[in-house]
């Protein structure tokens, strides 16, 4: 132990002295004998096409992810965790689905097919164990705002001569309204397709936290807004857990006893057809009318689905394929489209139940669609007299999760001031705008914080807290030392061609100021290298490597590094 120390100790007092030959980019590439030889894009197309028994086996696992990990179940250990979650998030998904139809703006019904079939599609496709995928409040709102445009009530008014009045054929009205939603939704699950196949995931990068749930909160504002009707009995002009089930049961129950709707007029489900709807391609005339929203949608969705998912995934040690989820998602739209159903995604509510009630895998999310099967071919017409205002109550209860997210704005102030301000704006933008502009503007405002952090980044230079090997500003901290010899400099944000000149001018100040203080000598001339003692001659060759060593860095920003020896001179 004696030795130990004593080596130690003898090793802090060995001074080192490193002599290393000033190199340029050419330099290093003639020492390295940089290759020349590039595959050509012929070659790479025919690389890609090629085809061999092990390749398409992985093809095929990667693809269709439900081949590689359902063999393997486990059933002693998954089974009942699945069975107990499966039910357990589908007779949450059958008052969710009635009521974000309304947010939808179609019939209730469609709300349950939209909880159907984009589940089995995703149990096949999908990477995440524990999300639930089907209806969600942004969505919904975000689809609703869209039929509202291209087929609003006053499109459907007409005269009654029996009651001399105007009124709206609510059938026509509806149909029209599916044919949108369907047409929306499966225009978006193409684009999430392609976006996947072409490798397209980290889209999402660009959807910060503090964006997607600024985004989320706004866009909960516009649910509150859309569901005061129901939930007072009123018909304005529309502009573009635990126990829930027992009491929608109660109202129903009630509802259905003192006829509310033929006494009060109060606004009740109404029919609710037995069996499933048979597949109908929409009308690709409503494409160019819906190209945009049908962007935004496969955006939105994917975003708030992989958000989650890489949560969970990192809470229980697996990966989340990207691609493979804008894949998997958007063939859920795209099947879902064809069977006239709206657009889906993850639900935060449904996730948290489906996780928390033991659900291990994707099987939970297939038992799921079961039982909305199950509800849909038997026991749907139960549910006819239940009033929309419950609906509402749900929707409003569904979203105290998002109004909590205002407890961000502090948390943020005191964290990253930035990220506040990206909240606060995409939560007035998307209240101000529509949902879907609102996101296009949150996204360029989000990118354009990113070009004032490069444009305005902190400039530092660090010393060492003492006895540690740990480096601090030398401006923020009193303790913290300079290294005799050495002068780091930091930047907090990458240099390129916009922030070069700026890098280059604080990086000589920095300098300027830290020679003035400790050395003041002539560094960075010839002349004045003459003149310098062998300490300060170490200093300016650390300072000399500091320069090369960026130099790459420098010539790729548009910065010749060579006049930087000017902007680096001190005075004698």
């Amino acid at each position: 132990m004696f030795q130990l120390v004593s080596a130690v100790a003898e090793r802090k007092r060995m001074g080192y002295n490193v002599h290393r030959e000033i190199l340029d980019e050419g330099a290093v590439d003639e020492m390295a004998e940089k290759s020349d030889s590039k595959t050509s894009l012929s070659e790479r197309v025919k690389k890609s096409m090629r085809c061999s028994g092990p390749r398409a086996k992985e093809c095929l696992l990667t693809s269709v992810p439900v081949v590689s990990w359902l063999p393997r179940y486990s059933l002693k250990e998954n089974a009942l965790g699945d069975l107990i979650s499966g039910l357990s998030v589908g007779i949450m998904q059958l008052p969710q689905g009635m009521a974000y139809a309304l947010l939808a703006a179609v019939p209730p019904v469609f709300g349950l097919y939209s909880s159907f079939y984009p589940v089995l599609i995703y149990f096949i496709f999908g990477t995440s164990k524990h999300i639930s995928i089907g209806t969600y409040a942004v969505m919904s709102v975000m689809i609703g705002g869209v039929i509202e445009r291209l087929a609003p009530d006053s499109d459907f008014s007409e005269w009654d001569n029996l009651t001399n009045e105007t009124i709206i054929n609510i059938t026509n009205r509806d149909a029209e309204r599916v044919k949108v939603a369907a047409a929306v939704t499966l225009l978006s699950g193409i684009f999430q397709i392609l976006l996947g196949l072409v490798q397209f995931g980290f889209v999402v990068t660009y959807l910060s936290e503090p964006l997607v749930r600024g985004y989320t909160t706004g866009a909960a504002i516009h649910v509150i807004v859309s569901q005061l009707k129901y939930t007072f009995g009123i018909n304005p002009k529309r502009y573009s857990g635990p126990c829930s089930l027992i009491y929608v049961v109660i109202a129903t129950v009630v509802s259905w006893q003192v006829d509310l709707e033929n006494k009060y007029k109060v606004d009740v489900v109404g029919l609710i057809p037995s069996g499933l709807q048979p597949p109908v391609l929409p009308e690709v005339s409503l494409f160019s009318k819906v190209i945009g929203d049908a962007f935004a949608l496969a955006v939105v969705g994917y975003g708030i689905a992989i958000s989650l998912g890489r949560i969970f995934a990192l809470k229980y040690g697996y990966n989340v394929d990207s691609n493979q989820e804008l894949i998997a998602l958007g063939l859920s739209n795209s099947v879902g489209g064809i069977f006239q159903c709206f657009a889906v995604s993850c639900s935060m509510s449904r996730t948290m139940v489906q996780e928390s009630t033991g659900g291990k895998t994707q099987v939970a999310g297939a038992l799921s669609a079961v039982v909305i099967l199950f509800i849909t071919l038997w026991i749907g017409y139960l549910f006819e007299d239940l009033p929309k205002a419950v609906l509402a109550a749900i929707i409003f209860v569904n979203l105290h999760g998002m109004m909590k997210q205002f407890m961000d704005i502090p948390a943020l102030w005191k964290s990253n001031k930035v990220d506040m301000l990206v909240w606060v704006v995409t939560f007035i933008l998307t209240v101000l705008l529509n949902p879907d502009l609102g996101l296009a503007a949150s996204i360029g405002f989000s990118m354009l914080t990113v070009i004032f952090r490069t444009q305005l980044p902190k400039y530092s230079l660090l010393g060492q807290i003492p006895d540690t090997d740990i480096y601090r500003p030398l401006e923020d901290y009193n303790q913290v030392r300079p290294v005799p010899g050495i002068l780091i400099f930091r930047s907090s944000a990458t240099l390129y061609f916009a922030n070069a000149e700026m890098y280059q001018e604080s990086l000589g100040k920095k300098v300027r100021t830290h020679t003035h203080t400790h050395t003041h000598t002539h560094l960075l001339t010839w002349e004045g290298r003459k003149r310098m003692t062998k300490e300060e001659e170490d200093q300016w060759v650390s300072l000399f490597f500091l320069i090369f060593d960026t130099q790459r860095s420098f010539h790729r920003a548009g910065v010749d590094w060579q006049m930087l020896h000017v902007c680096l001179q001190g005075e004698k």
